[in-house]
């Protein structure tokens, strides 16, 4: 994915957005390298998908600079959304035209090859129904056929906005697949979602959004290794009664977690002396699991740490 010697593909400094009184982007500040993945995390209302219009110069902001390879989406809109892919969470389609014709029609606006569309339909599933009018189509027809139609010019920069809503298992491992392949290939992916765990493996940069800032932003890995650098570990036995004696001993925390013992310690060389004890008390250990730290774990620890913050 991205290399340290990655020029940014995508710059907002200060970034600013009202819609009458409401504060959708405030005082936004983000940096996307080239050839990363993106996620954009955060609840409904946090700003995800107004950053993501105002990228492709579909918003102008209020105040603020942006600049996406290196252009201003503003007068220089048309060059961006040439090099863009874009997949909004409620796709716009021809509906009176077949998704033949839809995609035909895209390839010809961005001057793509028509070679192109059988090839592109057939990765998302849609090529036995290019025939029918595309307002026939399914909620996840539909966003299979805007999956088609933004990557039919190779765009250098693949915007998704939630991305898999409304697709099947399959449809939503092609979307994931394309993204480790267009990643793979020095492109730069920026995608929202709420389905943590499809971003798991494959986000390289990791941006909390909250009120329209980015809260937190950074490599999933470091992120972790500053919110989550206790070692967690699962521990269960066959008499679960047992395991009580663990939460008095210094330097744990421990909680009940469907019935085992979630045991977050000070350092990890406290291990091996919990097992040591517990089995020497008669115990008859049948888990010890070390935990490894999920998209998700962070995202609700990051959370947590930024409420309890002053």
């Amino acid at each position: 994915m991205t290399d340290g010697m990655a020029q940014p593909a995508i710059q907002l400094s200060g970034v600013t957005r009202r819609f009458g009184s409401v504060l959708a982007v405030d005082d936004l500040t983000m940096t996307v390298q080239a050839g990363s993945v993106a996620v954009l995390l955060g609840p409904n209302g946090a700003g995800k998908t107004t950053t993501v219009r105002l990228i492709t110069g579909a918003l102008r902001p209020d105040s603020g600079t942006l600049r996406i390879l290196g252009l201003d989406p503003g007068p220089d809109g048309d060059e961006v959304r040439a090099r863009c892919g874009v997949v909004p969470p409620k796709p716009a389609l021809y509906d009176r035209l077949t998704g033949r014709e839809n995609l035909d029609y895209a390839a010809e606006i961005f001057g793509a090859s028509r070679e192109a569309v059988l090839p592109a339909a057939e990765r998302f599933g849609i090529a036995d129904a290019l025939h029918l009018e595309a307002g026939g189509y399914s909620t996840g027809m539909r966003t299979r056929l805007a999956l088609a139609r933004a990557v039919l010019h190779d765009p250098e920069v693949l915007l998704l906005d939630e991305p898999t809503a409304g697709l099947d298992p399959e449809s939503a491992r092609a979307v994931l697949d394309l993204i480790r392949e267009l990643a793979g290939r020095g492109r730069t992916i920026v995608m929202c979602t709420h389905l943590l765990h499809e971003a798991e493996g494959i986000a390289d940069h990791v941006v909390l959004m909250g009120a329209g800032k980015a809260r937190e932003a950074g490599d999933p890995r470091e992120l972790a290794g500053r919110y989550l650098a206790e070692p967690v570990v699962v521990l269960d036995a066959e008499d679960r009664t047992v395991l009580d004696a663990v939460a008095g001993r210094p330097g744990v925390l421990a909680t009940n977690w469907n019935g085992a013992l979630h045991v977050r310690l000070d350092g990890i060389e406290r291990l091996p002396g919990i097992v040591a004890d517990l089995v020497a008390a008669g115990a008859r250990i049948t888990r010890v699991e070390p935990q490894v730290p999920t998209l998700e774990t962070l995202y609700f620890e990051m959370q947590q740490s930024l409420r309890e913050a002053p």
